[in-house]
């Protein structure tokens, strides 16, 4: 397959699969990920195209499903502690003329906002858990770009838009200047 200017763009693996590693916008006959994802069919391509747009959504989704476990696991954190017994004589505030006790509400909130947080075995097996499962369909969404299929290319942009319409809609924190969504992880390679 190799010519005398180098490698050729394009391979057949036996049954007229075409795979390229160049941009192209084969439909019928062309192979993804294995042999036996191969197209035999405009319908079947569709179908493709398809799962693609809703293996993208998937990522966004289980996303989204980090960020709300890892707000859940803290609120449950928070919770225990103020229901736990945070007094007005643990906390108290500063006002400049010395140490002041603050009220019960205040000096709950303010201890359990100062606090750090480290989850259980078991929460962090969960938390491990999406993560990998990201992670995995971040890299299968990868490999499938890599074919450089412009109809799969467009797939995974339509599909990540989709994705964080739907997953990606949420609330600004309007006191900390929006602070909360700067802190977003960037997307980069592979989840």
């Amino acid at each position: 397959m190799a010519s005398s200017t180098g490698m050729s763009s394009s391979m057949s693996t036996g049954g007229s699969c075409k795979i390229s590693m160049l941009w192209n916008w084969e439909t019928v006959d062309a192979c993804f990920i294995a042999r036996s994802w191969r197209i035999t069919s405009k319908g079947m391509f569709a179908g493709s195209c398809i799962g693609v747009i809703l293996l993208v959504i998937l990522l966004e989704f289980l996303r989204r499903a980090g960020k709300e476990y890892d707000r859940y696991i803290v609120a449950q954190h928070t919770k225990s502690l103020v229901s736990g017994g945070v007094t007005a004589s643990t906390a108290s505030s500063d006002n400049g003329a010395g140490k002041v006790p603050a009220t019960s509400t205040t000096a709950a909130y303010h201890s359990v906002a100062a606090s750090k947080f480290r989850p259980t075995v078991l929460q962090q097996a969960l938390r491990a858990l999406l993560h990998m499962f990201q992670f995995a369909i971040a890299y299968f969404v990868m490999l499938l770009a890599m074919y450089y299929n412009g109809y799969f290319i467009i797939c995974i942009f339509i599909g990540a838009y989709l994705g964080y319409f739907i997953f990606g809609w949420e609330s600004f924190s309007v006191g900390q200047g929006a602070k909360d969504r700067m802190q977003e992880d960037v997307t980069v390679c592979c989840g």
